[in-house]
C-alpha cells in the first residue's frame, strides 16, 4: 500500500468488513501488518530480503460474500 506504515494503517483502519488481527486462520477475513506483528522482530535487512515492506498488508480471506469484500477493500484503498 502506498504511504508505508502510515498508509497501511490508514487502509486497515478504513476496513469495515475485514477485521484487523495478529492471528491468522479464521472463518472471517482478516488483515495483518507483518512488519509490526508476525515479523516485527526481524532486522530491517531480513524484512527487506523477504519483501516485508512498511506498506505490506497480508489478507487471509474468509467466508464473507466476495462482492462485499471487494467493495470493502476498494473503499479502504480510496483512503490511502
Amino acid at each position: 500500500v502506498a504511504g508505508g506504515k502510515e498508509g497501511a494503517f490508514r487502509f486497515m483502519n478504513a476496513l469495515e468488513i475485514v477485521k484487523i488481527s495478529n492471528n491468522l486462520g479464521d472463518a472471517k477475513t482478516i488483515a495483518t501488518h507483518p512488519a509490526t506483528t508476525t515479523h516485527q522482530r526481524l532486522p530491517p535487512e531480513q524484512k527487506a530480503a523477504l519483501g516485508i515492506t512498511p506498506g505490506l498488508i497480508r489478507l487471509s480471506l474468509g467466508l464473507e460474500d466476495p462482492a462485499d469484500l471487494i467493495a470493502d477493500l476498494a473503499q479502504a484503498l480510496a483512503t490511502v
